[in-house]
């Protein structure tokens, strides 16, 4: 069998495989550590664990049975779900792409409804003031 480099072609000569990779025989009379010498290379692990993302789903079921302008509430809830999913399923930045859509979708509902809520208020209090000022 001959010898193949590293591009694929067959050598008849195998004196160029010595020279190419030269073998160290015997040991190092260097102290460790010293330069020259060998070294002895340490590795530490840190294992940093991170914190689960968040899937917002009791907040989306509140924003659905409560607060729903525009189906945004049902919207949230399909992204906490599927943020649920993906959690489970071990892809942590997909369940944090959904969890961030989710709480977003559930932000604008909140404040959508409040809003509406308060421009309600307004127009309630404003008209049943005008109406009762002409009747008395």
């Amino acid at each position: 069998m001959k010898p193949i480099d590293h591009n694929g072609k067959a050598h008849s000569d195998e004196s160029c495989w010595a020279e190419a990779f030269p073998l160290q025989v015997g040991q190092c009379s260097v102290p460790p550590g010293q330069p020259g010498g060998s070294v002895a290379v340490q590795y530490t692990a840190v294992n940093v664990i991170a914190e689960p993302p968040k899937d917002y789903i009791i907040w989306s079921l509140f924003s659905l049975v409560y607060s729903n302008p525009f189906c945004l509430g049902l919207v949230a809830l399909i992204y906490s779900v599927k943020s649920r999913d993906r959690k489970v399923a071990g892809d942590l930045e997909g369940a944090r792409s959904y969890g961030t859509s989710a709480r977003f979708l559930n932000i604008v509902a909140i404040v959508l409804s409040a809003t509406g809520f308060l421009m309600f208020i307004v127009i309630y209090c404003t008209l049943y003031y005008n109406i009762n000022r002409h009747y008395y």
